[in-house]
């Protein structure tokens, strides 16, 4: 936008206006024929679009500077997106593919750590597409545990990530295993020859900051809402996804995915059960409708390779209920009654398909 228009939008108050509207619209998303017909889900859809303001706001005015990249947490334990991973420490940062990079770090006791470009998207189109992935465990680590990886479209000697022209974010995965015991890796970015100062705030920074925030808000809960109309389809079973879809929303190569559509009776329990394979880790969460993780700080909503109890023979069996069944991985319902999952596996060269079933809770088996 030429910069006489974007003073203009800013001076007669237009790309306010067009931001409060954007967002209005949004609403119609909540208040959709295939949303689910209840004030309780209805109230969390709206807080949810709270939440996409919030991360709209923080990604594309404050910290949208690829002069002045700052790590930060766009999803966390009240901003979720996607089926947001309760064992994740997220951080993203602006870059661009016209500079170059530095990420410092110290390693840490974080089980895995997993770093990717990406070009934009989602706040427009909802589709994104990596450019470059790195994983913690190809790194060259010194003996005090740190580390300097380059960003770049130009390839360079040691830990390298791989930036192109189009590339806009940096995407930081950080996934515990337990986060009682696991201190995340401590990461710095900055850009190599600038002096570290910001861009001086601009008419169209804000103008398109406020209309790119709109565009997430808008993208965000019109995708992630048709996918979970798409998941009713096989209720309380867990489908591969596919992998294209995935990563076209930000996902991790490394990660395979299977999300569905959850809905239990008050006395019923839907029970899955898994022979995990060779992996870095796995994972099974319960989401509400709009594809948020449950209250993972004070319900057990998750189990992964570290909390789960295995059978004899490397086995799981997970219990999703509305009360303790007296049975090993109980995982909680939260008070809802119904919402999404998701069930990963993370650095697993083969996908074992989960087995559900829905039985009655007076039928389970200790």
């Amino acid at each position: 936008m030429p910069e006489q228009d974007a003073n203009d939008r800013i001076l007669t108050g237009k790309s306010w206006e067009e931001f409060c509207d954007t967002i209005k619209q949004a609403g119609l998303t909540i208040a959709g024929a295939s949303s689910p017909d209840d004030p309780f889900e209805r109230a969390e859809g709206h807080r949810y679009l709270s939440r996409l303001v919030r991360a709209g706001l923080e990604a594309f005015l404050e910290h949208a500077d690829p002069l002045a990249p700052v790590l930060h947490r766009p999803v966390h334990e009240t901003v979720k997106i996607g089926a947001d991973n309760p064992d994740n420490h997220y951080q993203h940062a602006t870059v661009s593919g016209a500079y170059e990079y530095r990420i410092r770090g110290q390693r840490n006791t974080i089980h895995y750590l997993d770093f990717a470009t990406q070009t934009g998207g989602v706040a427009t189109s909802g589709q994104s597409r990596q450019t470059g992935h790195l994983e913690g465990s190809q790194l060259e680590i010194g003996d005090d545990g740190r580390f300097e990886i380059v960003l770049s479209c130009d390839e360079r000697p040691g830990n390298w990530l791989r930036m192109e022209p189009d590339t806009t974010t940096l995407i930081v995965r950080q996934t515990y295993l337990d986060r009682g015991t696991e201190a995340p890796a401590d990461l710095v970015i900055e850009r190599v020859g600038g002096d570290g100062l910001p861009t001086p705030l601009t008419a169209e920074h804000v103008d398109q900051g406020l209309a790119r925030a709109a565009g997430l808000v808008v993208a965000c809960s019109s995708l992630f809402a048709g996918w979970a109309h798409g998941f009713r389809a096989h209720t309380n079973e867990l489908p591969k996804f596919d992998d294209a879809v995935s990563m076209g929303a930000g996902g991790d190569p490394n990660i395979c995915y299977y999300h569905s559509y959850w809905e239990l009776g008050e006395e019923e329990a839907l029970v899955i059960e898994a022979t995990p394979p060779e992996c870095s880790s796995w994972n099974f969460q319960l989401d509400n409708h709009w594809m948020e993780s449950l209250d993972y700080r004070y319900y057990r909503i998750t189990l992964n390779k570290h909390t789960a109890v295995y059978r004899d023979d490397g086995s799981v069996r997970i219990v999703v209920a509305h009360r303790d069944p007296g049975v090993p991985n109980w995982i909680e319902t939260a008070d809802h009654v119904r919402g999404t999952m998701c069930f990963r596996w993370i650095g697993a060269q083969e996908h074992p398909q989960p087995q559900t079933r829905v039985v009655k809770l007076s039928e389970l088996e200790p």
